[in-house]
């Protein structure tokens, strides 16, 4: 057999030999050292109570604004809401007596000549939610429960 021919010298090591190998430990370089570490902690802690301070002043005082402008409006947001539940009682009160027309010898409010509520005359009950909703639509209402119990 013979054999291919070589293309060119052969790798030998380097003149003299290759660098011996380094078996020691190297240290790393530090940066942070101990009186550098602290005085960076003591500079962002200083920088930071400075910012603190600043900024509670002025959240404190946008603070203020607010409650003063929700106890300014909240008389306003309360007429609205009751203005509003009397309306849809009103509207109840209308559909129950559109509903019952042809039924003989009914009264808005009472259930067969029986009044619901048992009050003082001239006072004005409550109803129930479910019975306030009793018109609405059915995931509206459900809708209205979730975010009345879990919000």
């Amino acid at each position: 057999m013979t054999t291919a021919a070589k293309c060119g010298p052969q790798d030998m090591p380097p003149q003299g030999g290759y660098n011996p190998l380094v078996w020691e430990r190297t240290k790393l370089k530090t940066f942070f050292t101990v009186p550098r570490t602290i005085a960076v902690f003591a500079i962002s802690s200083i920088a930071g109570i400075i910012a603190y301070g600043a900024s509670y002043k002025r959240i404190k005082r946008e603070d203020i604004e607010m409650r003063s402008a929700r106890f300014a409006l909240l008389p306003m947001l309360m007429a609205e809401r009751d203005r509003a539940f009397l309306k849809q009682c009103r509207i109840n009160r209308d559909i129950e007596r559109e509903l019952m027309k042809d039924v003989p010898e009914w009264e808005v409010g009472t259930y067969f000549r029986e009044p619901v509520y048992i009050t003082k005359q001239g006072k004005f009950m409550e109803p129930h939610f479910f019975e306030f909703n009793a018109h609405g639509d059915y995931l509206e209402v459900m809708y209205r429960v979730l975010r009345r119990h879990f919000t």
